[in-house]
């Protein structure tokens, strides 16, 4: 992606934004004009170009590499974000570059200046880590910057790259397990019912009770946020009933860490009196009492492989977008074992 840069003394720092505002037009248009691309009229290209020379701006000759990759996410207040950064960091050592990590909370103003810093410094490629993009956010990525939607919430988006793991198969290995050692009321806690990862977990669930001829009981199905007072509330709901499940599917490890919160706290022990099963074995699993099983979800791998396919995009052709789903695995440790008889 070419820079922009600003000469001295004529219009002073002029934003990209307030570019657009005079032209009328959009900053995804601005950028357009300033990265050579084709899809601009050549009376809106010409309108454009007249006031970047007006304010100053210079565009470099040539694509150069910038040595940033940014990262958006919504917040670095989890474990789970944590390990898609260390996957992001360390793959882009390897390739020499840095990540500049940007948590949701630019708003308004805040939001289009940063939007005008990337385009403005320039960008080797961003990978997108949110609930949903914003409209100005949209632009950013119609401006065409290079971009790879990671662990995406929504459905895949056409036109974007994307990496993501086999949560189905995570879900139907994880319900599986309990089946396996001799459990037959299994209760689910699901994640947001919009987040399509949380979709793909609870119906990997009804699959393996499907394929062992066991009912599909709704009242031992609840979903909330991937939070562990959800978990430790709708647990608490399951074991108020008159038959209360015997293991429980977690679709998140913090609403397992919940659920065996709500177990503990009515007397019952973890695996003796529930098993329960969590998703995505982030690192403090493995530490608690006893160690969780869980599934895998490769997430530093995932974010490794998003900035992998920006350095392809950098030092190639464009290519047409990818859709990679990476292996999940189940991790058997201490909080599941046949039921009580």
């Amino acid at each position: 992606m070419a820079e922009a840069t600003t000469g001295g003394g004529r219009g002073g720092r002029v934003t990209l934004a307030a570019v657009a505002a005079d032209a009328g037009v959009s900053v995804a248009t601005v950028s357009k004009v300033l990265n050579g691309r084709g899809d601009i009229s050549a009376l809106t290209r010409s309108k454009v170009q007249s006031l970047l020379v007006r304010h100053g701006y210079q565009l470099p000759h040539g694509r150069r590499r910038v040595g940033i990759v940014d990262m958006l996410i919504d917040n670095m207040s989890s474990s789970w974000s944590a390990e898609l950064t260390r996957g992001a960091v360390e793959a882009a050592a390897e390739h020499e570059v840095s990540v500049a990590i940007t948590t949701r909370q630019l708003r308004g103003t805040a939001e289009s200046r940063w939007i005008d810093q990337v385009l403005r410094r320039g960008t080797d490629g961003l990978i997108v880590v949110l609930d949903s993009l914003t409209a100005t956010e949209r632009e950013l990525l119609d401006a065409g910057v290079p971009c790879v939607l990671l662990d995406p919430v929504g459905e895949p988006q056409p036109g974007f790259h994307m990496v993501g793991a086999t949560n189905w198969q995570g879900g139907l290995e994880a319900a599986l397990h309990l089946v396996e050692l001799g459990h037959r009321r299994i209760a689910c806690l699901g994640g947001p019912p919009e987040h399509w990862c949380a979709r793909a977990r609870l119906d990997g669930y009804y699959a393996a009770l499907a394929r062992n001829g066991l009912p599909i009981q709704p009242e031992l199905v609840r979903t909330g946020l991937f939070q562990e007072e959800s978990g430790h509330r709708l647990m608490s709901e399951l074991l108020e009933l008159p038959e209360p499940p015997t293991a429980v599917f977690a679709c998140d490890d913090v609403l397992a860490m919940g659920a065996i919160k709500a177990a503990t706290e009515r007397g019952l022990t973890v695996p003796g009196g529930l098993s329960v099963v969590g998703f995505d074995d982030v690192p403090f699993t493995q530490w608690t009492a006893p160690p969780l099983t869980t599934v895998r979800q490769p997430l530093a791998a995932m974010a490794s492989t998003a900035v992998r396919i920006l350095m392809q995009q950098r030092d190639r052709a464009p290519e047409e977008p990818q859709r990679l789903e990476m292996a999940t695995t189940l991790i058997v440790r201490g909080t599941t074992a046949p039921p009580a008889r």
